[in-house]
């Protein structure tokens, strides 16, 4: 697998290696050996995903310690513009945000570290989503970013008319209100 760094610190863009021949392709989507030799030691315990059509923006997700989430988002079908903002004070990028397309003719994944938020925009008529995670899903310490807070000027790739973002999602606060907690280390 070939890693490629973004300009926040630890929030990394793998790709896969991948066999193509006239049948089709195959890759490894996750080996942990391969991990752990580039430096990632992450124990993925739970496995999402998500379908969804054109438009739909989902996020931006996160949990708050002791229950915080490591995510390893790659997507089956189709293509969406992947999203992860720093939420750790003290770091150099806290508030930064990246994104990066990720299909399936890219192949492309996001390994999205504790302390960060996470939301995803669809830009093709559908798209499967598959993510790792290194914790367990916990309602009660779900934490959220407002998607369109124009401190953070996410540009989501979608016209803002065509984008179908649920209630909850619209309710978040802003990103100086969220109160996420995460240190820098």
């Amino acid at each position: 697998m070939e890693i490629t760094e973004t300009p926040i610190k630890d929030l990394l863009i793998i790709k896969p290696k991948i066999f193509e021949d006239n049948r089709g392709y195959f890759f490894e989507s996750y080996n942990k050996q391969n991990a752990e030799e580039k430096g990632i030691n992450i124990t993925f315990i739970q496995d999402n995903q998500s379908k969804s059509q054109y438009g739909v923006l989902r996020g931006l997700h996160y949990q708050k310690e002791p229950h915080a989430q490591s995510k390893l988002v790659r997507v089956l079908q189709g293509k969406i513009f992947d999203v992860a903002l720093d939420l750790r004070e003290g770091s150099a990028t806290y508030g930064k945000w990246h994104g990066v397309e990720l299909s399936d003719t890219n192949f492309l994944q996001l390994l999205v570290p504790k302390g960060f938020a996470h939301g995803f925009s669809v830009l093709s008529q559908t798209a499967v989503v598959f993510y790792k995670c290194d914790n367990l899903y916990h309602p009660s310490s779900e934490g959220g970013i407002l998607y369109n807070d124009p401190f953070l000027n996410i540009d989501w790739k979608i016209p803002n008319q065509e984008v179908k973002v649920s209630e909850k999602d619209k309710n978040n606060p802003l990103f100086e209100n969220a109160n996420a907690g995460f240190k820098y280390q």
